[in-house]
């Protein structure tokens, strides 16, 4: 009997050896990857309900301590999202707890990080030496580099979100992370030399790609959402940013806090950019490409990229507060963002 033969005429045998010759010399035929081919439909986002995730918390707090581990978190983990363990492409977001008494040690890391204080008082995180109040509804940035570590002082449980660009850094081979103690602090500015919305010090030597204020304390940030101007549709937004330079108060995130109200739906919009949304406050419905989101305080979702995006409020009013990689792809100019129409 005669060799088969395959569609290009080679014999089996032949497209076999062929093939082990190109695993031994590590080469792949690119024609037959998927890296040319068109995806069907955006990524998929993914809904964490608090319902659901608070008896969580405090499961872990029976399982272990600060003592045993780096930190006391819980992972967003979406199984449609790069690398599958992150909670969206490029972005990890987490909850963490802190039980009456407890610290969690000081370390640093090359990623940005920022904690959400969802539940608790009596916090504290000290970046590079700098204590920051950590209160419900404050935000606390740790910009990658700094050291930074955690304490609560006061009673009951601490608990809040965190997000991180871990994600990119693995893809790109800059992870690394640094135990404490703590040294080498650089110097830093007190929140008291930045008096006002439009003033600040003018400084002398170099200065950080990130923001010398490390805390945004609910107080400020709800003044500044309900004073902003409100768009066509009625969202009103704010940026969180470096008071210095205007540009995001850590380089390769962005952190913004969006309010709405009843029967306002916003625009829909398209963009690259990968987003996770924490509730603040609220409840409402956000649909992201062709998946429909029903959310309440303190939920978690993302809004992968390339899907159309729109939120609407159901009770009076909700706030909404996202971080995405959209200054990662700003800065790359790659960044494409569009209105949609629905009708069409």
């Amino acid at each position: 009997m005669g060799q088969s033969a395959t569609d290009n005429g080679l014999s089996a045998e032949r497209m076999e050896e062929i093939r082990r010759s190109w695993v031994e010399a590590r080469v792949t035929p690119l024609w037959e990857t998927a890296v040319h081919r068109v995806a069907k439909g955006a990524p998929q986002g993914h809904h964490w309900r608090w319902s659901d995730i608070r008896p969580l918390i405090d499961d872990a707090v029976l399982v272990t301590t600060t003592e045993n581990a780096e930190r006391r978190v819980l992972a967003l983990n979406n199984p449609d999202a790069r690398g599958g363990r992150n909670t969206a492409t490029n972005i990890n977001a987490n909850f963490q707890v802190l039980v009456a008494g407890e610290t969690a040690r000081p370390h640093r890391h090359t990623a940005n990080a920022l904690r959400f204080v969802v539940e608790g008082s009596g916090g504290v995180t000290t970046v590079d030496g700098k204590e920051c109040l950590m209160t419900p509804g404050d935000l606390v940035i740790t910009p990658g580099g700094s050291w930074h570590e955690h304490a609560h002082r006061g009673e009951g449980v601490l608990v809040w979100l965190d997000v991180l660009d871990v994600p990119l850094h693995q893809y790109l081979g800059t992870q690394v992370f640094e135990p404490g103690p703590v040294k080498n602090l650089p110097p830093t500015i007190a929140d008291s030399a930045f008096a006002g919305a439009g003033l600040a010090p003018v400084l002398e030597g170099p200065q950080t790609n990130y923001s010398p204020l490390f805390r945004f304390p609910k107080a400020a940030w709800e003044a500044a959402l309900q004073a902003a101007p409100p768009h066509g549709d009625g969202a009103r937004s704010i940026r969180i940013i470096n008071p210095l330079t205007g540009a995001p108060a850590m380089p390769l995130m962005d952190c913004r806090l969006m309010r709405i109200k009843k029967d306002e739906p916003t625009a829909a919009m398209r963009s690259n950019a990968n987003a996770a949304c924490f509730v603040v406050a609220g409840h409402g419905r956000s649909r992201v490409g062709d998946q429909t989101f029903d959310w309440n305080a303190h939920d978690v979702f993302t809004m992968p990229g390339h899907n159309a995006v729109t939120q609407e409020c159901l009770s009076d009013e909700a706030t909404l507060f996202l971080v995405s990689d959209r200054e990662v792809l700003r800065r790359l100019d790659l960044l494409v963002e569009e209105p949609v129409n629905m009708k069409a």
